[in-house]
Formats: C-alpha cells, structure tokens, sequence
C-alpha cells in the first residue's frame, strides 16, 4: 500500500498536513548548547572533553562519516583523536588500542566505527572499550543500566529520538508508541527510554501480527527496520508523532542522476495524516552526531566527578 489512496473515506476528514521535525536546526541547537558546556568546562574545571573515534578499513562512507565526527568536535571546542587502521589490522592490535584509549586521561569518550572487517569479533571489541567511556552506549553494562532505569550511555540516535519527542510534545505520560525494529542499537533503547517517559510501549518486528493494525494505534511511531517505504499514511494515527529512522538509498529516478535517500516511512502520504514527522534526510539523521557530542561531554562531567549537564543526557 503507497500513497494516500490505502486511506478509508471514514478517515479522509482527519487528514492534515505534519509539522515537520527538523532535525538539522535541532542538531545545530544541541551542538551549540554542548560548545557552552565544553567552554564551561575548560574555564571552570580546566577540563577539555576529548572524543576518540577508531576505523578500521576505508569503506568510502564510514570515512566520510568520521571526517563529520572530527570536524563537528573540533568546532564544539573538544579535543579529536582519530585513529585510521588498515583493513587488515589483526583483532589484538585493535584490543590493544582500545586498552591504551581507556588509559588514557585525555579521552573520555571512545568510538569504534561499525561495521568492522569480517575476521574481527566486534562484540569483544566493543565490550572492551570501558563503560565510563563507551560514548556509543553499545556496553553490556550500559545497556543493562538503562534496561533498569540507571543512570547509562544512550546510544546516540535512540537519544536524538528522545530530544526531538520531548521538544514537540513535551509530557508523554499515557502515550501509546509502537516501536517498528529491535535491534540493539536503535528499537531496544529506544523502548526502555520511552518506558522512562512512562509510555505505553510496543516493539514491532518482522513477526508482528496485524501489523498495520497496530501502527494506527500509535501516538508516537518510531520507525527503524531498513525497509525503503514501509510505512504507508494509511496505517499513521491522524496526529500521531513520527519519527523515521530509516535511511535507504535507492537508484536514481533519472539516468545518470544521483541515488536518492529515503526512510521507511512513505513520507507523502503519512505527511497528510500525521502531527509531526521527521524528513529523511535531515530528520533524525543529523542528531545523531550532535548526540556523540552530548554524550562525550557527560562521559566527561561523570568521570570527573560532576554533574552532566542537563537536557543533553535522558
């Protein structure tokens, strides 16, 4: 079902057009508040946040995000170390880096990007980084203090949801959000943080029954399953707050041209229907760096013995 044709004639008089989340301005937003609390920092404590970011390989595109990573910490006022390893690099030598990165009192936050070659086991690696710096909040140990309201890491594009539902709808206190995706980085953190915010919570995956049923129960619909178009206006709340997680590049519509990005959400028919949603690209996406930045800066207040600041943590 595409476009706005799925949509039964009893809910035609609902339709509406979204407000539309901007997730670049927002991003922009938090990158500056975080430049405040990093110049608070240097000026009151002495302290310089610093981020180091680990790649492995020169996938074309990971290369291009780590520049991003690099130069958006720079520009905050914090400290960049990255570290670009051959594809080859034995499984040791990167345990052994990470090891020097957790010594060393200059990096509070470390990130190992994902995905990693073949003959690496990235869950030891990633488990290997230390909890007070795993700015990624992939830990075990971060991952069980959030599952039990503690106080944790947050993977970064779950925590850039979060910022964008509690700037447009403030208390959500009693709303239904359906989560579609369960993987470990986007729709299990994503449901534990909205249980904080004392939602009612549902996980959707490929096994889900009378899925479109339960979409249009949704107050809140967070969609992150990688399927280009998934969601069609037909099966949106009229009001509900959508936030597309998807990124999905598909060919060019014309010869020659560039690939286009979209979500998976079809974004014109469920634009028609919804309260809010986010665009793909500069929706979600954009927050998700300026979210490293917030975490960096915490993982820097919590080592350090001070509060992290508020607003820029769950």
């Amino acid at each position: 079902m595409r476009g706005g044709e799925d949509i039964d004639p009893g809910r035609r008089n609902a339709l509406m057009t979204a407000k539309i989340l901007d997730g670049r301005a927002f991003a922009d937003t938090t990158r500056a508040r975080v430049a405040e609390h990093v110049t608070r920092l240097r000026n009151d404590h002495g302290l310089v946040p610093g981020l180091a970011v680990v790649l492995v390989g020169e996938d074309p595109a990971s290369q291009v995000y780590v520049r991003s990573k690099g130069r958006k910490t720079r520009e905050a006022g914090m400290e960049s170390f990255e570290h670009l390893l051959p594809a080859d690099t034995p499984e040791g030598d990167l345990l052994a880096l990470v090891e020097r990165l957790n010594a060393d009192p200059a990096v509070h936050g470390i990130l190992v990007q994902l995905p990693l070659p073949d003959h690496v086991d990235a869950a030891r690696v990633l488990d290997a980084i230390s909890p007070a710096k795993d700015v990624d909040g992939f830990h075990v140990l971060n991952v069980g203090r959030l599952g039990t309201g503690q106080g944790a890491m947050v993977p970064c594009t779950p925590l850039g949801c979060l910022m964008l539902l509690r700037d447009h709808l403030g208390d959500m206190s009693g709303l239904d959000a359906v989560i579609l995706g369960r993987s470990n980085i986007v729709g299990k953190p994503m449901a534990q943080l909205l249980l904080a915010e004392n939602c009612t919570v549902t996980i959707a995956h490929s096994r889900t029954r009378d899925l479109d049923a339960l979409v249009r129960r949704a107050d809140i619909l967070v969609a992150a399953v990688g399927r280009p178009g998934m969601v069609p206006g037909g099966w949106v709340k009229p009001g509900a707050t959508v936030l597309d997680v998807g990124i999905n590049r598909l060919p060019a519509e014309e010869e020659g041209g560039k690939t286009r990005l979209v979500g998976d959400v079809d974004f014109a028919s469920a634009a028609e229907v919804a309260g809010a949603i986010t665009p793909v690209p500069g929706g979600v996406g954009p927050m998700t760096i300026a979210c490293l930045l917030a975490n960096t800066v915490a993982a820097c207040c919590r080592i350090n013995g001070l509060r992290p600041p508020e607003g820029l943590t769950p």
